[in-house]
């Protein structure tokens, strides 16, 4: 059983370990403002659930689950914006007003449907199923995917994008394995993105995650 722990943090107000992550291993904990750190651990009860924050607050978003000991995800990267007059290296979240929280069904739904303080959250549907009452299903992720988008993201590395899929090139249809580098473990596709090679993965009904260049002795087929 795999134990991760919870990388979350405030938007360029806490910096948490990068580099490369090897298959299985993630992030040192990092605490949220409110002090607490959750461990995300399997739970047969539990998935990953998609969250829609309005008025970009998912990170108040965040704080407020973690606090009620959920584990939440919020991809990020970095990037150099003006502020005040001055370049600023800061982060910015990847996939704007999302936010990823392993739980029950029945928390997610106190969350989003029994919350005064999270008026603003709301599920992510999933528009390409139907339940018994024919009406969307609210989305979740495998947990295989799950940990795959965090293994790509949690580096925060300034060249990774979301991506459609006009935008990316794939040279096959093979899977691959990045096997060095600091995107050791990530799975997904070669294709040309921005004029580089990088990999794509996944993330079910959500959309579609590049890599930075990652060189071709990098890649392993899988």
């Amino acid at each position: 059983m795999n134990t991760l722990s919870n990388v979350e943090t405030r938007g360029g107000e806490t910096y948490p370990p990068s580099t490369g992550l090897a298959p299985g291993v993630f992030p040192s904990a990092v605490n949220t403002p409110a002090g607490v750190s959750v461990d995300y651990i399997h739970d047969p009860l539990k998935q990953w659930y998609v969250f829609r924050a309005s008025y970009g607050r998912v990170d108040r978003a965040s704080d407020y689950l973690v606090a009620c000991g959920t584990y939440t995800y919020i991809a990020k990267r970095y990037a150099d914006k003006v502020i005040d007059g001055r370049r600023r290296r800061v982060l910015e979240n990847l996939i704007p007003n999302l936010v990823f929280a392993y739980t029950t069904a029945e928390d997610a739904d106190r969350y989003v449907k029994g919350t005064p303080e999270l008026t603003y959250l709301t599920y992510y549907y999933n528009h390409f199923e139907t339940d018994e009452f024919g009406k969307n299903p609210p989305l979740t992720v495998s947990c295989r995917e799950m940990e795959n988008f965090i293994r790509a993201t949690s580096s925060h590395n300034e060249h990774l994008l979301f991506v459609k899929p006009s935008q990316c090139h794939y040279k096959s249809g093979d899977m691959v394995k990045v096997v060095d580098g600091p995107f050791v473990g990530v799975e997904g596709m070669v294709a040309r993105v921005s004029g580089q090679q990088r990999v794509v993965l996944s993330l079910s009904s959500v959309g579609l995650v590049s890599t930075a260049y990652v060189p071709t002795a990098f890649i392993e087929k899988l």
